[in-house]
């Protein structure tokens, strides 16, 4: 497992919790909006953090922060990550997985071993065709969906998101994708940010407006009352 990335305390990435934030390097997706090129692009050259100075670290933190965010990337293909985890919780942290859904059976792992407490991922888009075209990559719809139906029947806290990216998606997805997602607990229509994205062309791209968002979160409410727009 590749770390390239160590926030030591963070008040926005886990609701209500001061955490710390690990970084793994490598993901399965080229989403074209992507903001964290360093991860998954090997000809960006970045510092590789070794795991023994973030667990000293957290170890020092054990009386200030609330919790870990793993993120990446996807952390779920990184081989050492069950490991990494378990070292997480033999320091009383409980631990927040940012994931992408394409490996169910990590996911689903690790969730029945306790090890994860809550789960975010991220659903690109409705599960068709137009999945590859945002992903920008050859996708198992059915793993994605697995996850999905994996995370909802957890005792896991959770939450769903979405990237309202103007090139890609339009009302009726983020609809579509909140009635799959119908009674969930949580989910979040996250705001596309044109800076620095992995393809240079979408940094042109204006975001939708507030009053367009705020329109689609009315529909996406009657749905999943707990319904969140997201910067």
């Amino acid at each position: 497992m590749i770390i390239k990335g160590f926030i030591e305390n963070s008040l926005i990435d886990w609701e209500g919790r001061i955490s710390a934030m690990v970084f793994i390097s490598g993901c399965n997706f080229s989403c074209p909006f992507c903001h964290n090129r360093a991860l998954i692009r090997e000809d960006v050259q970045t510092v590789e953090i070794p795991q023994e100075k973030i667990i000293a670290i957290l170890r020092e933190k054990r009386n200030w922060l609330d919790g870990v965010v793993i993120t990446g990337g996807e952390p779920c293909m990184s081989s050492g990550l069950v490991d990494f985890i378990k070292e997480l919780k033999k320091l009383g942290y409980p631990v927040k997985l940012d994931t992408n859904g394409s490996y169910p059976h990590i996911l689903e792992q690790l969730l029945k071993t306790k090890l994860v407490d809550y789960v975010a991922m991220d659903v690109k888009a409705p599960l068709n065709d137009n999945y590859q075209k945002v992903t920008g990559s050859k996708i198992d719809i059915d793993k994605i969906s697995q996850s999905i139906n994996i995370i909802r029947s957890s005792a896991v806290d959770y939450e769903f998101r979405t990237t309202f990216v103007p090139a890609f998606l339009k009302k009726d997805d983020i609809v579509e994708i909140a009635a799959l997602l119908q009674g969930s607990k949580k989910y979040y229509i996250q705001q596309f940010n044109p800076k620095e994205t992995l393809d240079p062309a979408l940094r042109e791209i204006e975001p939708y407006s507030s009053k367009y968002l705020l329109e689609i979160l009315h529909d996406c409410r009657k749905l999943i009352q707990n319904t969140s727009l997201r910067d």
